[in-house]
């Protein structure tokens, strides 16, 4: 009974029959003078003399390590501060200047005081992890993404500060990279006997779990490509996200909340003798998110929905798109709440920022930024403008573009213009011709057909790479290796087409994106062991609910032999009291949580819901439980046997940039 979860972030057995890459287009080529100019527009519109951000982000340091790296238990780095010290100084070519001055910003790591009472780790994993001063110990916010980063940030904090034991744990949302490493900061035996209680918003056990597993081999895949894991860490590699360098490694967990925070127009808490005020902030950065406020210490924790940086209405690893009028408008409560009083505002990523007016410039700033490409987008929409053409039309006011924390290092105006088009009219545009368009490699060779032949093509694609004209290269040749993969001529000129728009991207991961397929073009998919997030926390976390429907996603409904199936198992967890019937019939599989069908049934299991886990995280297998009577089986077994042969296993290193 593997299969229903362990295959979720596996490698598989893909053999990709992609043409070795020629020789001499197996390396990166260096920046063209188009590329050059581009940089060069950008340097002299944007104020880079100002080095206000800089300060800001070496401001309190205290120490780092001296190491400049994190390890796991075994010895493995589980992440490194060094593999980015490349970045410093001038921009080279191959770099948007913008993206590289926010790199080396990011770049900066250690132990910092934000205010009296809160002090800050960060550059030890993608996110920040914050430790406030309670009456008897530490409240942790958002403990990082792994365990390893997580207990290391607290034991240099411990080491610099005075060891303090942790008393609270507050997750400001459901994204893995806040709520991973809590197992390095914090005992479950504690938290289960609200020793040290978990603040979380509502909803957010359920959907950091369900995010992690419905979509997780997809997002997971398409992850390595946006935050350009498969690159190498120099100027014509990958340069950080934007949002933060990278990730780490470890396995994260994740452990129930033991209250829960949902008042829209806000609501106090007093965590071990601290005043808290939380507003609730749904559909805005994450589907469950929350920002708050620390009137003792005039601080203001301003989550994931304020950063230094044009963040994502809609995130390129794919995930559910983001509500930017709602964003905009949890921002102005919390001016409208604390805005007259705060005097230092920091978040789950990037550095603070102090002084009253300032951070009220700040948070108007962004307030506006997301409300801006909401009303606008919405606006042209009902003119009858389409997201392709919004996203080329629409720039925003100049005090917004030219304010750095507003540039768009790891959103753009682009994807999230199109994100508010996809929120309100969903994927069509309206135009027949996007209706029923034919799939990829089809469509492929007919581009190819009329455009007289592939040699012709690539003739006039040269002609148009050579003018620096790479978008439009990249869109032509793209139907030629999508009809041809082998074509090793179009392989080699769109990946030197992406490479270009790679360097001139000012977005992390548009950046890490075009040079994660110039690089698959050039060398192919390379398949090496694939992340998993859906370790033993994630597996157990599971309602029945979420896991039987994940069961029911991966039937292969399309099969002949599944559609022609036609069953009723009933299925009894007795250690959770738990009953489950599953339909089958027509190609889809119905879950009926909490109940079971009376007549007609096929078969019966019986499995603890433990069993059930341990079979999913590859402890067991089914044919052994079922061979030692643990897991039991009156009627048609071998029905139930032929339902389980027809569940997919996913492949995590399917083609992106070919068919």
């Amino acid at each position: 009974m593997a299969f229903l979860l362990s295959n979720c972030g596996q490698s598989g057995n893909q053999q990709n029959d992609t043409p070795a890459a020629a020789p001499e287009n197996n390396t990166v080529k260096p920046a063209t003078s188009f590329t050059v100019q581009k940089q060069a527009e950008l340097q002299a519109y944007l104020p880079f003399s100002d080095k206000t951000d800089y300060d800001n982000a070496r401001r309190g340091f205290i120490a780092t390590l001296d190491e400049g790296e994190i390890k796991d238990e075994k010895g493995n780095v589980v992440y490194s501060m060094k593999q980015y010290d490349f970045i410093k100084g001038e921009s080279p070519a191959t770099a948007n200047p913008s993206l590289w001055r926010q790199s080396e910003i990011n770049s900066i790591n250690g132990l910092f005081k934000v205010t009296d009472g809160i002090y800050q780790i960060r550059g030890f994993d993608l996110a920040n992890m914050t430790l406030v001063e309670g009456k008897t110990g530490w409240i942790i916010i958002d403990p990082l993404l792994s365990p390893p980063t997580a207990r290391a940030g607290l034991e240099l904090a411990n080491a610099k500060l005075g060891k303090r034991k942790v008393s609270a744990i507050i997750h400001t949302h459901s994204h893995i990279d806040h709520f991973g490493g809590i197992r390095g900061v914090v005992d479950e035996a504690d938290v289960i006997s609200r020793k040290v209680p978990i603040y979380i918003p509502e909803g957010y056990f359920d959907e950091a779990i369900s995010e992690n597993v419905m979509g997780g081999n997809t997002m997971g895949r398409r992850a390595s490509y946006m935050y350009g894991n498969l690159l190498p860490k120099d100027s014509t590699g990958t340069l950080g996200t934007g949002l933060g360098q990278t990730t780490s490694t470890g396995l994260a967990g994740i452990l129930q909340g033991t209250h829960v925070i949902k008042s829209l127009t806000g609501e106090s808490r007093v965590i071990d003798g601290i005043k808290v005020e939380f507003i609730y902030t749904p559909e805005s950065e994450a589907p469950a998110e929350m920002m708050f406020y620390f009137p003792q210490y005039k601080a203001f924790c301003q989550a994931e929905d304020v950063s230094h940086t044009l963040h994502n209405l809609y995130t390129l690893r794919g995930a559910k798109v983001r509500n930017g009028q709602k964003w905009s408008k949890y921002i102005d409560l919390s001016i409208q709440k604390w805005g007259k009083d705060v005097q230092a505002s920091f978040g789950s990523h990037h550095w603070p920022t102090w002084g009253n007016d300032t951070i009220n410039a700040y948070l108007a700033s962004q307030r506006d930024l997301f409300r801006f490409i909401h009303d606008q987008t919405l606006r042209l929409a009902n003119e009858g403008y389409t997201p392709v053409e919004i996203a080329n039309m629409l720039k925003l006011p100049e005090k917004l573009d030219k304010r750095f924390a507003n540039r768009g290092y790891y959103g753009s105006v682009s994807h999230n213009v199109k994100a508010q088009y996809d929120l309100y009219f969903g994927w069509f545009d309206g135009n027949p011709a996007n209706l029923d368009k034919l799939p990829p490699s089809e469509a492929g060779k007919k581009y190819v057909e009329f455009m007289g032949g592939a040699d012709n093509l690539l003739a006039q694609a040269k002609k148009s790479f050579d003018k620096g004209e790479y978008r439009w290269v990249a869109e032509v040749v793209n139907h030629l290796v999508f009809a041809d993969p082998k074509n090793q001529g179009a392989r080699n000129l769109l990946a030197d087409a992406y490479e270009q728009l790679g360097y001139q991207a000012e977005s992390g991961p548009w950046r890490n994106f075009y040079l994660s397929g110039a690089k698959e073009l050039r060398q192919g998919v390379k398949v090496l062991p694939a992340p998993n997030t859906a370790g033993p926390d994630m597996i157990r976390g599971m309602s029945n609910d979420l896991f039987f429907n994940f069961l029911a996603m991966r039937f292969k409904g399309t099969e002949p032999a599944a559609a022609a199936m036609k069953y009723s198992f009933n299925i009894n967890l007795p250690d959770v009291k738990g009953k489950v019937a599953l339909i089958i019939e027509n190609g889809v599989v119905t879950p009926r949580i909490g109940s079971h069908i009376d007549g007609n049934v096929t078969a019966t299991v019986t499995i603890n819901r433990k069993d059930l886990d341990r079979i999913s995280l590859g402890e067991a297998t089914f044919k052994e439980l079922t061979d030692n009577g643990t897991i039991k089986i009156s009627g048609d077994g071998s029905a139930f046997t032929s339902f389980i042969s027809m569940l997919d296993n996913f492949n995590f290193w399917f083609n992106i940039i070919e068919p």
